[in-house]
């Protein structure tokens, strides 16, 4: 009788798991199937962003370039507001942005957790290998910041001239540099973005050396600065500022590029960089701008 139960028990059980077995086959290979699309469709990023009307950006939430307002809670900053123009002239209504910190910006692009990185990235050798980039934007670097009344008018006339840097910078080891060069009278160094431009405005130097954006955000911002970015002027550090999508999401980087093209040559990006402190010097032609990733 034990026997006969086992025998029993054992056929139930080759025959649990065959059922088992086939029920797995058809789960797997209905979920096969029914992902394939999906898997194409990701590769399309284009596509499938024009299909949900949302384009997903990645930024370290960095001001001016790419940041969420506290006040309005709206996604703003030079670059954001570009990738929303161009984003609306593809036919895309919406672009959300995704907060990551910028050391792994290129490291969730290729994770596919956004669809690409606009955040004021340069355009390097390096991050060439990892992603894709797209026309250049704009070029940012240093600038000169001057009071409104200065009658320094190029980098010339710095020579007479005591200018401030902020601790711990490269614009300061250029404005050192000058120094060292005979090209200013003498360098004065300050701890922080505030103070440097705090210093000029009270006449305390007669000029300083920044960041470029940030300097002009600042200006754009504070109306108690009775200050401006000595123009002409051509930045000795610049960098070529585009934004970064997935090596296979060709499709998506031509479409911005056309999309970009148009708001060089029609003023667009020019009024872009105007609406937050930017020149004419910051501009990039479409020509010079198609060697992002040459």
């Amino acid at each position: 009788m034990k026997k006969i139960c086992k025998k029993l028990l054992a056929l139930m059980i080759v025959v649990i798991s065959c059922v088992g077995f086939m029920m797995g086959c058809g789960s797997g290979g209905s979920s096969s199937t029914s992902a394939a699309p999906s898997g194409d469709k990701a590769k399309d990023t284009l596509a499938a962003a024009k299909e949900k009307g949302v384009l997903t950006v990645a930024s370290s939430n960095d001001a001016p370039f790419a940041f969420i307002d506290a006040k309005t809670n709206e996604f703003t900053g030079i670059d954001a507001e570009i990738i929303t123009e161009v984003a609306k002239r593809l036919g895309i209504n919406k672009v959300e942005m995704k907060q990551i910190p910028f050391e792994n910006l290129l490291v969730e692009l290729n994770n596919n957790s956004v669809d690409m990185v606009t955040d004021g990235m340069y355009v390097k050798d390096e991050r060439k290998k990892l992603a894709l980039f797209t026309n250049i934007w704009y070029k940012e670097g240093e600038a000169v910041v001057i009071p409104k009344n200065s009658k320094i008018a190029s980098k010339d006339d710095l020579k007479d001239a005591v200018i401030g840097g902020q601790k711990g910078t490269a614009f300061l080891e250029t404005a050192q540099k000058w120094q060292q060069a005979g090209l200013v009278k003498d360098v004065k160094v300050f701890g922080s973005q505030s103070e440097l431009m705090l210093a000029v405005n009270t006449g305390k130097v007669d000029a300083c050396i920044t960041d470029g954006m940030v300097a002009g955000y600042t200006l754009s911002q504070d109306s108690s600065l009775s200050l401006k970015i000595l123009s002409p002027y051509k930045a000795e550090a610049s960098g070529m500022v585009a934004a970064a999508v997935r090596k296979n999401d060709k499709a998506l980087a031509d479409a911005v590029n056309e999309k970009l093209d148009e708001m060089k040559k029609d003023g667009t990006i020019l009024k872009l960089l105007q609406k937050y402190g930017m020149n004419e010097d910051y501009v990039v032609s479409v020509e010079d701008g198609h060697i992002s990733d040459k």
